[in-house]
């Protein structure tokens, strides 16, 4: 670390008066399954396209995992299948050591903060050396000095006459999540540390991953809080909760429906099946009898699913965020991969521009995946991303 770098003062930290949204800009790939080197801007509606094997599914899965660690699991939760996270090719060094690197850029009120990961897979996972930068400022580092013990070392910027202050960390867990445990926050540089750290964190803790299984939103589910999880199989559930508390956007999720579903639609209602479960149902209106969700195709199935995930927000889907700072402040990311599978062009047209819609008012951030672009390109506000096998 460099005493004599450059002095960037803090700005607003997350959740004060005034403050932007802290949200991931950018998405470095720099050794990670098929990417080599790969930087990826993320705008408000980012969508990766290619063929199959284009590496659509790795971007989202670094994401994801660089959000998980964000929230506080360790490595074994953002990494399940680590081995194959390291880049095909990619040889052992003198120990038989072999790993992946990820990063990301955060914008927000602390200025734009860079957060980079090195992580070994085999023979052991771990991570082997993390940085926090700001300002031209490296704010923290670690490595992992021994690997017979489960630590790494850490040095945070302080200021002051040593500059930096020194510790150890878990090694399994991400050091930037752990910093409000260890920085007491009364000087202005602890406080710069500070501002970052919680800026990258509200960022990552504010994403929702979801892929619909439409096989498993067929039959009913059992009535309960209403927190859409990942697959929206509760989908039946949550529509109970929604349709009672907004009814525009209820209302405008009928309108996508009419939209993406076959047949004549009026509303979607929710069924109370007498057990404590409810069915959701298309209502055909007039003489025509409603239709159970669970009769609908697969391709129906997704595209309610995915307008009901960008017509909601974090007090509807299941989201870790910080309960302590209001939602003013908190900018939800949604990732959805696969955004276009099993989709008709029209349905797919259809739910870009809700999308696009939705993003453009700041209800939500997207990272998808789509498997044909040409339903989002020229729309505004959407930015494609071409990968390349």
């Amino acid at each position: 670390m460099d005493a004599n770098a450059p002095v960037v003062e803090p700005h607003t930290r997350p959740g004060e008066a005034g403050a932007a949204r802290p949200q991931v800009t950018e998405l470095r790939l720099t050794a990670f399954r098929k990417h080599r080197g790969a930087v990826l801007a993320l705008g408000p509606m980012t969508l990766f396209a290619g063929a199959s094997g284009s590496g659509k599914s790795s971007a989202l899965q670094a994401y994801e995992a660089l959000a998980l660690l964000g929230c506080g699991h360790d490595l074994e939760a953002a990494f399940p299948e680590a081995a194959d996270c390291v880049p095909e090719g990619a040889r052992a060094d003198r120990q038989g050591r072999r790993g992946f690197r990820i990063g990301c850029t955060v914008d927000g009120p602390a200025g734009p903060v860079r957060l980079d990961l090195a992580v070994q897979a085999v023979p052991r996972l771990e991570v082997v050396g993390e940085r926090l930068t700001a300002g031209g400022r490296t704010l923290l580092t670690t490595a992992l000095r021994d690997p017979a013990r489960p630590e790494v070392e850490a040095a945070w910027h302080t200021a002051g006459a040593a500059g930096v202050t020194r510790g150890r960390l878990p090694a399994d867990r991400l050091g930037t999540a752990l910093l409000p445990l260890h920085v007491a926050g009364r000087t202005p540089a602890q406080l710069r540390v500070l501002a970052a750290a919680e800026q990258v964190v509200l960022a990552l803790r504010s994403v929702f991953a979801c892929d619909p299984w439409p096989q498993r939103m067929r039959k009913p589910v059992a009535a309960g809080p209403g927190r859409l999880r990942r697959g929206c199989d509760n989908l039946a559930e949550v529509l109970h909760r929604t349709r009672s508390e907004c009814g525009k956007r209820h209302a405008r999720l009928a309108a996508a429906a009419r939209v993406g579903c076959a047949g004549e639609v009026t509303d979607l209602r929710v069924e109370e099946l007498g057990n404590g479960t409810v069915r959701a149902l298309l209502a055909r209106g007039g003489t025509c009898a409603d239709t159970p969700l669970g009769r609908l195709g697969e391709g129906e199935l997704r595209y309610l699913a995915l307008a009901l995930v960008l017509l909601t927000g974090p007090g509807v889907l299941s989201v870790d965020q910080v309960a302590e700072v209001p939602a003013a402040y908190q900018s939800l990311t949604v990732l959805a991969d696969g955004f276009d599978r099993c989709l008709d062009p029209a349905q797919a047209r259809e739910l870009v521009g809700l999308a696009a819609e939705m993003c453009a008012r700041g209800h939500i951030r997207l990272a998808g995946a789509v498997f044909d672009a040409s339903c989002a390109r020229g729309v505004d506000g959407v930015s494609v991303v071409d990968l390349v096998p």
